[in-house]
């Protein structure tokens, strides 16, 4: 490739917004009364957010999903040690500059309408306390955006439909033009046209210039709105790929990620045997392992990132 290529493609290319590289997060625990020890739930993960598209992180429940976006707006508990690497637009995000980013450049769109202060009127909470009137007008122009009559920024949460708050939430992320949006289970509850709709205020802030990080359980709709879909298991990402692949099972490069594929409704809604590993108790090499038809003494030992067929997998049996 000629470096006048090279120089096209990387045009084409989106700009990287958020490069996470083998993170990992443990929690200090005391156990049988003075003995501490490092409980590892996020293991090795890594994942990067693009401007103008969604990357969707989804796995089962206690996979450690939230705590991925708890790492990178910097709040994650005391107890907790981190390492690995989180870059932002290109430097480090440690966390006195996520601190000074967060809720401005960096938002999150959290999973509970109770994170919404129901003392407080809707538009006062979109304007962050702002009273002048330009943040005003731009609640106005935000609430309209989102099918909402100028006058709910005049009503408190209770008076709003579980949809409407749903809106409120996603249409909070807008008002400082952010370039990173985290949307942590944004959908838990809702029947499917509600979280479709949710789904397409995503995509509308990706169109808008922004990058979202979808953390979600829900493959079917990560597959419908997502760009990119990384497999997260067990504290450890095993797979990243096109969303399109997840519409084929032989395009599919991981065991975890093609059954996932077959426990979907219309793909046969198989489940397999076995549960993911409890952090304290996981098994050598791939986490994966012990539920894996593939499994192999290879597979016991510590299993690289690597790239294949224009995505990710950690897994030695993978195909080019």
């Amino acid at each position: 490739m000629t470096a006048g290529e090279v120089k096209k493609r990387e045009e084409m290319e989106p700009e990287e917004l958020l490069r996470i590289a083998h993170l990992s997060v443990a929690f200090e625990q005391y156990q049988g009364g003075m003995e501490k020890r490092d409980l590892q739930v996020i293991r090795d993960l890594s994942v990067n957010i693009r401007r103008g598209e969604i990357t969707a992180v989804v796995g089962a429940s206690g996979s450690g999903k939230s705590l991925l976006a708890h790492a990178v707006l910097g709040i994650l508990p005391y107890n907790a040690s981190q390492g690995g690497s989180i870059y932002y637009r290109g430097q480090e995000l440690n966390r006195e500059r996520a601190a000074r980013l967060r809720g401005r450049e960096i938002v999150l769109v959290p999973q509970s309408i109770g994170f919404l202060d129901p003392l407080m009127k809707i538009g006062p909470q979109i304007r962050k306390g702002k009273k002048d009137k330009a943040s005003r007008e731009r609640v106005d122009q935000i609430l309209k955006s989102y099918s909402l009559k100028p006058e709910v920024g005049e009503l408190y949460p209770f008076e709003l439909s579980g949809g409407m708050n749903r809106r409120v939430l996603v249409s909070t992320a807008l008002m400082e033009a952010p370039g990173l949006v985290i949307a942590d289970e944004p959908t838990p509850g809702l029947e499917m046209k509600l979280a479709r709709r949710v789904m397409e205020h995503f995509r509308e802030l990706a169109e808008q210039g922004a990058g979202v990080l979808l953390i979600t359980h829900d493959l079917e709709l990560a597959i419908e709105t997502a760009d990119w879909i990384v497999v997260f298991y067990a504290g450890t990402t095993l797979e990243e790929a096109r969303a399109q692949d997840f519409r084929e099972e032989e395009l599919l490069r991981h065991p975890y990620s093609r059954a996932l594929w077959r426990a979907m409704p219309q793909n046969g809604f198989t489940a397999i045997p076995g549960t993911q590993p409890y952090a304290a108790h996981m098994p050598q090499g791939c986490p994966f392992g012990p539920r894996c038809d593939q499994c192999t003494e290879e597979c016991l030992q510590p299993v690289p990132w690597r790239e294949i067929r224009g995505g990710r997998v950690r897994c030695v049996h993978a195909k080019e």
